[in-house]
């Protein structure tokens, strides 16, 4: 018997030919806690699960200080440090900001409305 040869050899397999699926991003955010280190220094621990790089678990420490940055009254922060750790697929960050009524010094400030509301539209939590 003789296949035709407009038969790919793929369908004479049994090859799966539908398109891979793609992975979703799909992150629960496990919670806040602030802590007011002095004066102006505040430090953010946040945790999540489903992150795909370092830097989602540290957006949503930017985020958490934007809206923390809002609540005191101020428009501004500096950003210091993040440590970020991952285990058993928990992520999480320890970042440490100065927040200000006034653009601060430095090459790592947020205007906290702006991030807040970023943050908002791509559904990231605040405080």
């Amino acid at each position: 018997m003789r296949l035709s040869p407009l038969i790919p050899l793929c369908v004479l397999a049994g090859c799966d030919t539908s398109e891979p699926e793609v992975a979703r991003f799909a992150p629960t955010y496990q919670g806040v806690e602030t802590r007011l280190l002095e004066g102006e220094l505040v430090q953010f621990q946040v945790s999540m699960t489903g992150a795909r790089t370092p830097l989602d678990v540290e957006a949503y420490a930017e985020c958490a200080a934007a809206q923390y940055t809002l609540i005191r009254g101020y428009g501004f922060a500096r950003h210091l440090r993040t440590k970020v750790a991952e285990e058993g697929g928990v992520w999480s960050a320890d970042a440490v900001y100065t927040i200000s009524p006034s653009l601060p010094r430095g090459a790592r400030t947020i205007d906290a409305e702006v991030v807040a509301a970023n943050c908002a539209e791509n559904g990231i939590p605040m405080v």
